[in-house]
């Protein structure tokens, strides 16, 4: 199925000069949103993968799917403030300031194989400071999955050495 064909374009969104790539109409149709589930977890099915992890929002949309089809637990990281237990943080920089991390204390196995998913990756640096998150809470890293990559944004290179598997690359 040509998933691309479900990606709609906006263009000046969320400002002048931007094109967005919406995922909407993907979610909506129930055979694209298969498709894209399995070719999320495809790469990753003889990887040691025991736990996903995803940050809010739309990460989540594909990490219960996900991680059900990779038969493990999924792991919410969220904004600050959303979590009801202990948390452990990380903050980190934004283009244009810096922002926050958060995900329950003792959630992962000491060495559990993490996978980190998300709906795009642009110029990785949520990704990354999930990642380190992640690490920081005695997980290990295998990589990341993501629906839709930007390559020109520089995203996959920021995640180095980490391995990252793309289902549509712009």
């Amino acid at each position: 199925m040509d998933l691309t064909r479900h990606i709609r374009p906006i263009h000046d969104f969320p400002k002048p000069g931007i094109l967005f790539r919406d995922i909407t109409p993907l979610l909506a149709d129930a055979a694209a949103f298969a498709a894209a589930i399995q070719a999320l977890a495809e790469p990753w099915r003889t990887a040691g993968v025991t736990a996903v992890a995803a940050v809010e929002a739309r990460g989540f949309l594909f990490a219960g799917p996900l991680a059900l089809e990779l038969g493990v637990g999924v792991i919410p990281v969220r904004k600050p403030g959303k979590l009801p237990a202990d948390t452990i943080a990380l903050d980190y920089d934004l283009e244009y300031g810096r922002d926050r991390l958060e995900m329950h204390r003792g959630v992962l196995e000491p060495g559990a194989g993490v996978l980190v998913v998300d709906d795009v990756l642009a110029t990785g640096g949520t990704a990354a400071a999930c990642m380190k998150l992640v690490e920081a809470a005695g997980g290990r890293v295998l990589g990341g999955s993501f629906l839709v990559e930007i390559a020109p944004l520089g995203g996959r290179e920021r995640l180095a050495p980490h391995r990252v598997e793309s289902v549509i690359i712009y």
